[in-house]
């Protein structure tokens, strides 16, 4: 199972918000690239960066230093969301280094696109739902959709998404463990990978996912638990290698 720090980006700063609040931020690092090569020090396989100015303005915002840490670090795959809303914005990311880009808001507003960016950049196309309550939200959780995460999901699998990041939006930032039973859920609705985000703290909640990590969740995103220092990536992911060969 891949481990995945998030690089969350507001004014060229690394920070952390609670529960996706922009007021509500906590801010680790004015650079983010050393953010970065501490995460690839400790053994990161991926990283997830967000663009959360990008999010709530519907447009890049941070790019340039997205691009710069992909360029950094062309072994270690980068995913990125916030404010992907045209193929311009995908097609400049990829041409930058990053191996995934992560639709919310643009594909729970305009579905029918999904899948034509998904025939032009296959395996590239990640969609992030994030969800109070089971409903989506987006425009970076501001507003709350009167769609269902599952459906949404199954939507999606069907256009041809290479995997979900699922982000219970009550748990994240808050470090008070992940929402396993929803996450569980929406891996077994669908056939396609599932990354689970949102309220990891340490790992007990690690162990927790290991133990249902066959029913179809590829990894997890961390947050503020590595930022606080209440869970060691390293520490993590060998815990999770040895849980995968058995000894766990």
């Amino acid at each position: 199972m891949l481990l995945i720090p998030a690089i969350d980006l507001k004014d060229g700063q690394c920070v952390r918000l609670r529960q996706g609040r922009m007021d509500d931020a906590t801010v680790y690092s004015d650079d983010p690239v050393a953010v970065a090569q501490q995460w690839v020090d400790a053994g990161a396989r991926r990283l997830h960066i967000v663009d959360l100015n990008g999010a709530f303005d519907g447009q890049p915002v941070n790019a340039e230093v997205i691009h710069r840490i992909s360029e950094r670090f062309p072994q270690v795959p980068v995913q990125v969301g916030g404010g992907i809303r045209d193929e311009e914005t995908i097609e400049t990311y990829l041409n930058a280094g990053v191996q995934y880009v992560i639709l919310g808001t643009k594909a729970v507003r305009d579905p029918h696109q999904v899948n034509d960016f998904c025939l032009q950049y296959p395996e590239h196309i990640i969609v992030g739902l994030d969800a109070r309550d089971g409903k989506v939200a987006v425009e970076g959780w501001s507003k709350l959709s009167r769609h269902d995460v599952i459906d949404m999901a199954q939507h999606f699998e069907r256009d041809g998404v290479c995997a979900i990041v699922y982000t219970d939006i009550g748990r994240d930032g808050m470090m008070r463990g992940l929402n396993v039973e929803a996450t569980v859920a929406l891996a077994q609705a669908v056939s396609i990978p599932v990354i689970a985000s949102g309220g990891i703290a340490d790992l007990a909640d690690i162990r927790a996912l290991c133990a249902v990590q066959d029913e179809g969740i590829e990894g997890a995103i961390l947050g503020r638990a590595l930022y606080e220092g209440t869970l060691d990536l390293a520490e993590a992911q060998a815990l999770v290698d040895n849980y995968s060969v058995g000894d766990g």
